[in-house]
C-alpha cells in the first residue's frame, strides 16, 4: 500500500539535534542523558509518531519482515476466541510465520496498548477483533504498509478487510424458531449493548419477533452480561416471577451457560425452551440437548488469515469484506414447547 512509511531514529536525531546514539539510549529508557536533551528527543518521537524497533537487527537479515502478525482477541480463554485463534495459525504455520495474541477484554486502552506492543516488535500484519468504537487511529499504520484485517466485527473510522457472520439474521432465525414453536414470551439475554455481535442478534430477535405481531416486552431483555455468573444471578430472578417467559435467546455462550445454570437450578430446563447462540462442546450431552446457533469459527478465521497474507504478498485492490453465514442446528432445548 502506498503512502507514509515509520519515521526512523535517524529522523529523530535529525529533529532533536541529537546523535543517533543519544537517541537510542533515550528511546531504549539507558540513563545518564542530559534531561534537557532528553525532553527534546521525546518531543521529536510524538512530532514523528516513531515507535522503536524492537527487532531491528533481525529485520537487516530478513529484508524488513519479521515473520509475525499481531492477533488481537476478545479473551483467548473463551473457546470461540481459542478457535479463532487456531485457524489462524493453522494458515500461518505452512509459511513460517509465528502468531502472537492478546486478550482485549472489551477494553479500548487495551486494545491500542496491544496495538502499539505489536507494532513496536514490527509485525508484518495485524488481526484484531476490535472493541472500540472507532479504529482510525490505525489510519498512519495502514498508510505505513502494515496491512490490518478485522474479524467478527467491523472496524469504525478505517476501511479495511474485515471477516463476519450472519448475526443479524443467527439472531432471528434464533427467535422465529422458538417462535414456530409456539411461543410468544421470548426473552433474550445478551452481551453489552454496545458490542456490534450483541447489538445484531438483539436487532435479529426483535425483528422476528414484530414481524409474527407479538408485543415486544422490554422488561424481559436483558444485556451487559459477559459472563456465565452475571446470566445465572439476573436469570434466577426472571425466572420467579409469575409471568416468567416460556422460551429464552442467549445470544453468546459464557451468557448461555449462564441460563443453563438457571434453567437447571430452578428445575425449568424440560419446560423453558432455550436456544443458545456460539458453539458449547458439549451441547449434545446436555439433557436437553442444546439446540445453538453456530458460527463456522474455524472458516472465520481461515478467511481472515487469508486477506492478511495476500495483503501481504502484495494484493492491493478494495478491500473485502467477507460474511460466513450461520447455522441453526435443533437437538431438543430449542424444540420445547409452552406448558400453556
Amino acid at each position: 500500500m502506498p503512502g507514509r512509511t515509520h519515521a526512523t531514529m535517524k529522523e529523530v536525531a535529525e529533529l532533536a539535534g541529537a546523535s543517533l546514539k543519544t537517541v537510542s539510549r533515550v528511546v531504549n529508557g539507558e540513563g545518564n542523558v542530559n534531561p534537557e536533551l532528553t525532553k527534546r528527543v521525546m518531543d521529536a518521537v510524538g512530532v514523528l509518531g516513531y515507535k522503536p524497533n524492537l527487532q531491528a537487527g533481525f529485520l537487516r537479515r530478513s529484508g524488513g519482515k519479521t515473520q509475525t502478525i499481531g492477533l488481537l482477541l476478545e479473551n483467548i480463554s473463551n473457546p470461540f476466541s481459542a478457535s479463532l485463534h487456531r485457524a489462524i495459525e493453522d494458515v500461518a504455520t505452512p509459511r513460517n510465520v509465528i502468531v502472537f495474541a492478546g486478550s482485549l477484554d472489551e477494553d479500548v486502552d487495551r486494545e491500542r496498548q496491544l496495538v502499539d506492543a505489536f507494532i513496536s516488535r514490527r509485525v508484518d500484519g495485524l488481526i484484531i477483533v476490535p472493541t472500540g468504537g472507532d479504529q482510525s487511529y490505525l489510519a498512519d499504520e495502514q498508510a505505513a504498509g502494515t496491512p490490518i484485517v478485522f474479524l467478527d466485527r467491523p472496524p469504525h473510522g478505517i476501511d479495511a478487510d474485515c471477516v463476519v457472520a450472519t448475526n443479524e439474521s443467527g439472531g432471528y432465525e434464533a427467535t422465529i424458531h422458538l417462535i414456530r414453536h409456539g411461543h410468544k414470551r421470548i426473552a433474550y439475554v445478551g452481551d453489552y449493548e454496545w458490542i456490534y455481535t450483541g447489538a445484531q442478534r438483539l436487532a435479529g430477535y426483535r425483528r422476528a419477533v414484530r414481524e409474527e405481531g407479538i408485543e415486544i416486552d422490554e422488561s424481559i431483555i436483558f444485556q451487559g452480561f459477559h459472563s456465565p455468573h452475571q446470566a445465572h444471578s439476573s436469570l434466577l430472578h426472571m425466572l420467579r416471577r409469575a409471568d416468567r417467559p416460556t422460551a429464552i435467546f442467549a445470544s453468546q455462550n459464557l451468557v448461555t451457560l449462564g441460563a443453563i445454570r438457571a434453567l437447571r437450578e430452578s428445575n425449568l430446563h424440560h419446560e423453558i425452551a432455550l436456544v443458545g447462540f456460539d458453539e458449547i462442546p458439549e451441547a449434545d450431552l446436555l439433557d436437553p440437548a442444546l439446540t445453538l446457533v453456530t458460527q463456522d469459527v474455524a472458516l472465520m478465521g481461515e478467511r481472515a488469515a487469508q486477506l492478511l497474507f495476500a495483503r501481504l504478498d502484495g494484493k492491493n485492490d478494495a478491500f473485502a469484506r467477507v460474511v460466513i453465514p450461520t447455522l441453526l442446528t435443533p437437538r431438543g432445548s430449542g424444540e420445547i414447547r409452552p406448558s400453556n
